[in-house]
């Protein structure tokens, strides 16, 4: 059945009927944008707007701007093509991060507070006096808990000493400034899916200066930094839905209500439900919580059985039975862990969305605590 309210923006957000009309245009277009005769050319200056577009959005130069077919290959290019010797990271990165890292000569994971905030003074630390062999990769924003990250802080210190630092963005585009000269990076990641843009397209967005190996070569595309013909209806579906959001950036405030709305009616219902980061600051629209003695997999099935769809984690990892390697790091025991949901809310919803999802919510926990009541009986 399909969901009829759907809660996991930060999966995948529901394609903005702006990007939806780019996309159609571009598909209606013949040619390959490399291709100099006018057809190459209309298809390359649809490609050359959207990352107009998207280096707005991160306050970088156009020139920055690589298009890649994901978030996720995005940071593999940063992580891989940086070729810094040691690569530090904090324990709570995208599964796109901390695996690439691994490879490393030398990989430091940094640990989290109990509100799944990075340790910068373990950080700085792990740098040492000369970091000029290092690249440090927090993101700006946890995808589970909507944790923010200190990445302007890291980034000073880590710069002061040679590294170069990457930002995974990807939850926090269009949720929160993403500025490049203010955070202090060299390097970020955004995708397109989570801003309300076609799924299969991202970037990794560059400093002026900050050198980057292809991952895929071959061809002479994205300034020879990432081969293969340009995804171009997905290239303007992405800009035409950074500028969407960046315009109606301001409507965080009215998710952060129905978040918080959400939160209150769950306490309201199981008071020793568990909610996580909501000490700190955090994104508007996620929120992580526990359903106590309810497997996170029974939740999600039975929300999915009434119309609602949320998830259990980063939709990489939703159906593996291992908990959350982030509210691991958060110090958060598997057991309890294993009882989490996250519901994450975007341009489409709305109050009624919070209603649907607290009635059903709350029925699923209601006849579990009654079985559990029969079966102590």
């Amino acid at each position: 059945m399909p969901s009829a309210v759907y809660l996991d923006d930060n999966a995948a957000s529901p394609l903005r009927p702006a990007a939806r009309e780019a996309m159609l245009s571009a598909l209606g277009m013949t040619g390959n944008p490399s291709s100099v005769h006018r057809f190459g050319r209309l298809a390359r200056r649809v490609i050359e707007d959207a990352r107009a577009q998207i280096a707005v959005s991160t306050g970088a130069t156009t020139a920055g701007v690589i298009f890649t077919s994901s978030g996720g290959e995005a940071n593999a290019l940063a992580l891989h093509g940086a070729r810094r010797r040691r690569i530090i990271v904090s324990a709570i990165e995208h599964d796109s991060v901390l695996a690439p890292a691994q490879r490393a000569a030398v990989c430091a994971e940094i640990s989290v507070d109990g509100d799944g905030v990075v340790d910068v003074e373990a950080i700085d630390k792990a740098l040492g006096p000369d970091a000029s062999d290092v690249l440090v990769s927090v993101m700006l924003a946890n995808n589970e808990t909507g944790a923010f990250q200190p990445v302007a802080d890291i980034a000073k210190l880590a710069r002061a000493r040679g590294a170069l630092v990457h930002c995974d963005a990807i939850a926090a585009a269009g949720r929160m400034p993403c500025d490049m000269d203010t955070l202090g990076v060299d390097m970020m990641s955004i995708s397109s899916a989570k801003l309300g843009g076609p799924l299969g397209v991202g970037a990794l967005v560059l400093r002026p200066g900050v050198d980057i190996a292809p991952l895929i070569v071959g061809g002479g595309q994205e300034r020879r930094r990432r081969g293969g013909t340009e995804n171009l209806s997905g290239i303007a579906g992405f800009g035409a839905a950074t500028a969407e959001a960046m315009a109606r950036m301001s409507e965080q405030t009215r998710l952060a209500v129905l978040r918080d709305k959400l939160e209150t009616g769950v306490l309201a219902l199981a008071p020793t439900a568990r909610l996580f980061a909501n000490a700190v600051p955090r994104l508007a629209n996620t929120s992580c919580l526990t359903m106590p003695g309810v497997a996170n997999e029974t939740q999600v099935m039975a929300l999915d059985l009434a119309g609602i769809a949320v998830s259990a984690g980063a939709a990489c990892s939703s159906g593996k039975v291992t908990a959350s390697h982030v509210l691991r790091a958060m110090g958060v025991p598997d057991s309890e862990a294993a009882t989490a949901i996250r519901v994450s809310f975007g341009w489409r919803s709305t109050e009624s969305d919070v209603d649907a999802f607290l009635a059903a919510w709350g029925s699923i926990y209601a006849r579990v605590a009654q079985a559990k009541r029969g079966t102590a009986a």
